[in-house]
């Protein structure tokens, strides 16, 4: 994951001529089939940013200026509409994507991505093939590929040998290989989206160790202060001060990741120990809601959300959605959120020449503000389609539905297998070092500039 300020490839201008003051998506939160109408527009307005299944072009790719990792992001959001709606014309370029960007040791490290692969770039195509099997999409054909479990096992596999303890006492980096700027930052949706997968894994499985993985996370998690006593989410910490300073930034997803997997926990052993942070952690939330409208607190009133930020709604909606399916419970604290933010989404989604292209900002009263994307896109689509929760059993598990094929030592090859890396001079050594330290002030110069 990277930062970016780019637009993108469609002209904003040009679809902000084109808005109808008429038009808009339609929403009628109380009517399945008025959501599913909405959810099919907003996911058809999220598939024309996507080119990877035109021939000459890669599949599991968008184009400049999105990385990798949102177009992960955006076919985790294709299986949970195919989920939610039952319509399945979009399975089709989700599995190829899948399959295509399975890369080495079956835990989707595509070669051609090491110069942007982190660990949570790799754990968002992770969690969407956990996704796939918690939904009971069909697996690939054994010919074709692993089952979407072991994907996800392969995944968490090949990340828990990267637990560092040589400073900060254990954590995730956030870089996977040293040669990309930013190894020495250790970020929270890295970490985070570690506790989510253990933690779903443990509820799909039954497997102790997940388990076991996804306490350590969150303990280490909390001792660093990453996460601070009342559930809110620092962006990271550098490990070369040994984690001494954090970049105080809340981004919703950090919430949102975390949210996901202590609902997991809870549903898995039932524990008032578990209700209590996944309690903590929904109103932890209130930073990223006004009037009940979700927004994005660090970037979005001020116009400065980059590429990658625009998306993060997206995935507070989505594990929003997760958390009140697996502990029904959190309906009462969550469900008027995401029925008003839904609402004020679809009320902006009215530029483009169709007048139903969705903007960023949903909380001006149906202006839209002219920020257009995949990651405005997605966030519009998954909290519409989240309203359908009462439509869906809810995430199957190994014992109880589940169709996925496990194995548990997928990617764990991997651990024997080190990266192979070309000679590194003195001059390379003081480049990267240079390169890192110019990033990570980046990153804090940034989060002053977008909360101040």
């Amino acid at each position: 994951m990277k930062f970016s300020s780019s637009f993108g490839a469609l002209s904003a201008s040009a679809l902000l001529l084109a808005t109808s003051v008429n038009a808009a998506i339609e929403l009628d939160i109380n009517d399945r089939e008025s959501i599913k109408k909405a959810a099919a527009i907003a996911a058809a307005g999220m598939r024309k940013w996507y080119t990877g299944d035109r021939p000459g072009d890669v599949p599991g790719n968008l184009p400049d200026p999105y990385y990798w990792w949102e177009c992960g992001a955006m076919f985790n959001a294709f299986v949970d509409y195919w989920y939610y709606t039952g319509d399945d014309q979009y399975n089709a370029i989700t599995m190829q994507a899948l399959q295509h960007q399975i890369g080495d040791y079956n835990a989707f490290m595509p070669q051609n991505q090491s110069k942007t692969l982190g660990n949570d770039d790799q754990a968002f195509w992770g969690m969407a093939a956990m996704s796939a099997a918690e939904n009971k999409m069909e697996d690939l054909p054994t010919d074709q590929g692993p089952s979407w479990l072991a994907l996800a096992q392969a995944t968490f596999n090949t990340q828990a040998p990267r637990w560092n303890t040589e400073n900060c006492g254990g954590g995730l980096k956030w870089q996977i290989f040293s040669f990309n700027n930013g190894f020495n930052y250790r970020n929270t949706i890295s970490n985070g989206c570690f506790f989510n997968l253990a933690s779903r894994l443990y509820k799909y499985t039954g497997n102790q160790t997940y388990a076991d993985w996804a306490v350590k996370a969150w303990n280490w998690e909390r001792a660093i202060g990453l996460m601070s006593e009342d559930f809110h989410f620092f962006d990271g910490t550098d490990d070369r001060q040994n984690c001494s300073s954090l970049n105080r930034i809340q981004w919703s997803y950090n919430a949102g990741v975390h949210m996901a997997g202590a609902a997991a926990m809870w549903n898995a052993t039932q524990s008032e120990e578990w209700k209590t942070k996944l309690t903590g952690i929904i109103k932890g939330t209130d930073v990223f809601f006004k009037d009940n409208v979700m927004f994005e607190v660090a970037c979005e009133q001020k116009g400065t959300c980059n590429v990658d930020q625009r998306s993060f709604k997206a995935y507070l909606s989505r594990w929003m959605g997760y958390s009140m399916l697996v502990a029904p419970w959190t309906r009462d604290l969550l469900l008027t959120r995401m029925q008003t933010s839904a609402q004020a989404a679809a009320k902006q989604c009215n530029a483009g020449d169709n007048g139903t292209t969705c903007g960023l900002r949903w909380t001006n009263n149906g202006v839209n503000d002219g920020s257009f994307g995949v990651g405005e896109q997605m966030a519009a689509l998954e909290v519409m389609q989240n309203l359908l929760l009462d439509e869906v059993p809810g995430p199957v598990t190994e014992q109880a539905g589940g169709i996925s094929k496990s194995d548990p030592s997928a990617g764990s090859e991997a651990q024997s297998e080190p990266v192979e890396f070309d000679t590194i001079t003195t001059g390379d050594k003081a480049g990267a070092g240079f390169l890192t330290t110019v990033v990570l002030i980046m990153i804090l110069a940034g989060a002053w500039w977008m909360v101040s």
